[in-house]
């Protein structure tokens, strides 16, 4: 429960310094300590609540509507297929999948900076990369190797690429609440505790910002990586041995 606790603060203070990365920290840890369903479960209330928070802020710099519907939707469709995988898969292939999901977003992370994505091109394979990034989503927890690559691809301006992705998380979110209900995935006690991760990372996110002005955000991501990378590695681990 304290390691718990000190994730969720420290997805807080990243939340705060970088404007993401709380289902990447929270995801992993949670279902090394639990497991995938409890994690997913648990972030409910965070990410819908923030995404439809830096919605609002950024609502004036977003991509096109049409654009962002085609994602969304494409999404939508695979969150039910994502929340059907986390029903019918077993413990150990769904842990194998988030470790999949962060070796996959560490590679993307660590070549980012050799993508380029026309929006034209980015237009004709919006709803391949949505329904991706959906199923990752629902059977994950972590949609980010797919949904934040593409965007990241593009090489938008922050405050469109923040906008945009928001209304994409917020979109998936309400799609993900019915399923996981539907499944009997997100009990009341969940509900609850989904409520309380919420005011934990609520409360760490002004330190976050203010640690955001004074320090380089690489130094946030560099330490990202070097966790996630820890996480993967005792979860192949545990599985294998």
């Amino acid at each position: 429960m304290i390691i718990a606790l000190l994730t969720l603060l420290a997805a807080g203070v990243i939340k705060g310094a970088i404007g993401s990365g709380v289902p990447v920290i929270v995801i992993p840890v949670l279902t090394m300590l639990y497991d995938v369903k409890l994690a997913i479960a648990v972030l409910v209330a965070p990410n819908l609540f923030s995404n439809a928070l830096q919605l609002w802020q950024y609502r004036h710099h977003l991509l096109p509507l049409r654009f962002l519907a085609a994602f969304s939707i494409a999404g939508g469709v695979g969150i039910v297929l994502g929340t059907w995988g986390l029903v019918v898969l077993s413990p150990t292939l769904l842990s194998l999948g988030v470790a999949v999901a962060i070796i996959l977003y560490l590679v993307v992370k660590l070549t980012r900076r050799k993508m380029a994505l026309p929006f034209s091109t980015a237009e004709r394979v919006v709803l391949p990369v949505g329904l991706l990034a959906g199923i990752l989503q629902g059977a994950a927890g972590m949609s980010a190797p797919a949904s934040i690559t593409f965007l990241n691809a593009m090489q938008l301006e922050r405050r469109v690429f923040i906008g945009s992705i928001s209304v994409f998380f917020a979109a998936i979110t309400l799609v993900q609440i019915p399923a996981l209900l539907s499944a009997g995935l997100l009990t009341f006690e969940l509900s609850v505790y989904s409520l309380i991760a919420l005011m934990v990372i609520l409360a760490a996110m002004p330190l976050g910002a203010q640690l955001g002005k004074r320090l380089p955000h690489h130094w946030f991501d560099n330490l990202i990586m070097l966790l996630l990378a820890g996480i993967a590695l005792k979860i192949i681990t545990d599985v294998v041995l």
